[in-house]
């Protein structure tokens, strides 16, 4: 019998005639429309799909994409980072975080650049990993440096629980969980809005279900679909999110129905609620503060929390982005990344400037990667 490759799971997924038929129908709705369909891909994994497969291209001009702020590296503020710096520099400590957040600058340079210098800085690929670090080195405080939405919450709360059940008492965390429904009602309630209807991520909906985006459907009455990530994934649910536009019936739709529900993964929802509650506001790269749109340990836990324990470590002062940056502009739908005076000209992968270029997820970065070459690509 032969083997099932991984690429056998997405072929389907990227195949070219089913793209074009698609495409094709897209097409025929949108001649429907009186004025383009502005959608927002929440999450920055739907922004580099778009931009990985030419999407935009073929696609007709009346549908418009708006890249939103759903990556967890891109929303970091410099503050934060500046915390995870001194708590790296401080003597006996040590600082655990995933790889993706070594890079990215805050106002006195990366993390990267501080375990340069010498600050014990230390890269994991799971949370867990951070027990092992406690469990070897005794006289170290060690800070786990958490950060994502609501996928990743449930690897944090798994991670305390450990901690709680092996009774490690070197172990802190530095909680920077963010919430997607907070942030992205922020936007949709700015006035003048520039969003239509909305691609919403589906990862995020594994854990917490569709039924997060209920209120947002409610209260704003666009079109929305729980969207995959592969190319047939999003060109059908833009199908779904035009079929509801034009029918003027919003509605809350799952495309991604292989691996998302409407009540998501109840057993990592209890995990999250057993430890965590949201913060009154956390302030979000490029967008400022969002009332409720973090979490924090509960009063219960407060004693594992990093942000308490080394209080006199850490400044709350917040540093904006470099003032020629239009992130916030870009995030919000009233710019493109090319339109930046700074894109690929001083902001680039390597030097980012800006929020949106921070991240391999972030909106500047897909342009820089796949439309560089092209700046004269509708997209």
């Amino acid at each position: 019998m032969m083997a099932i490759q991984l690429k056998d799971l997405f072929d389907g997924f990227r195949d070219p005639a089913t793209l074009s038929a698609l495409a094709e129908k897209i097409q025929q709705r949108a001649e429907g429309l009186s004025q383009p369909l502005r959608i927002m891909e929440v999450c920055g994994g739907h922004t580099h799909s778009i931009m990985r497969y030419a999407l935009p291209q073929l696609l007709p001009k009346q549908i418009e994409f708006i890249h939103g702020p759903g990556c967890p590296v891109c929303i970091m503020p410099k503050e934060r980072i500046d915390q995870a710096i001194a708590l790296a520099f401080a003597p006996n400590h040590i600082l655990v975080t995933l790889g993706d957040m070594l890079r990215v600058p805050g106002s006195k340079g990366s993390l990267a650049q501080a375990r340069a210098q010498g600050a014990a800085v230390h890269a994991v690929y799971s949370p867990l990993e951070t027990l092992k670090i406690a469990q070897q080195n005794p006289d170290k405080q060690v800070i786990f440096f958490a950060i994502g939405f609501e996928t990743t919450t449930p690897m944090t709360a798994a991670l305390l629980a450990q901690v709680i059940a092996l009774r490690l008492t070197n172990v802190f965390f530095h909680i920077n969980h963010v919430l997607v429904p907070p942030a992205v009602s922020a936007l949709l309630a700015e006035q003048p809005c520039h969003i239509d209807a909305l691609i919403a991520p589906s990862h995020v909906s594994v854990i917490s279900g569709a039924k997060i985006y209920q209120s947002l459907l409610e209260t704003y009455n666009i079109p929305i679909v729980v969207s995959g990530f592969e190319p047939v994934d999003l060109l059908q649910s833009i199908l779904q999110l035009l079929d509801q536009y034009l029918s003027n019936q919003p509605a809350l739709e799952v495309q991604y129905s292989r691996a998302v529900n409407w009540q998501g993964n109840l057993k990592a929802q209890a995990l999250i609620e057993q430890f965590f509650q949201p913060r009154a506001h956390f302030r979000w790269r490029g967008l400022g503060d969002i009332p409720r749109s973090g979490l924090q340990l509960k009063p219960d836990w407060q004693a594992f929390d990093a942000e308490i324990a080394f209080a006199d470590l850490l400044s709350h002062t917040p540093i904006d982005d470099h003032k020629r940056c239009i992130c916030g502009d870009i995030l919000r739908g009233r710019a493109k990344p090319h339109e930046c005076k700074v894109f690929a000209r001083g902001c680039d992968p390597q030097h980012p400037l800006g929020s949106c270029m921070v991240s391999s997820e972030g909106a500047c970065h897909a342009y820089y990667r796949y439309a560089k070459q092209t700046p004269e690509v509708r997209v």
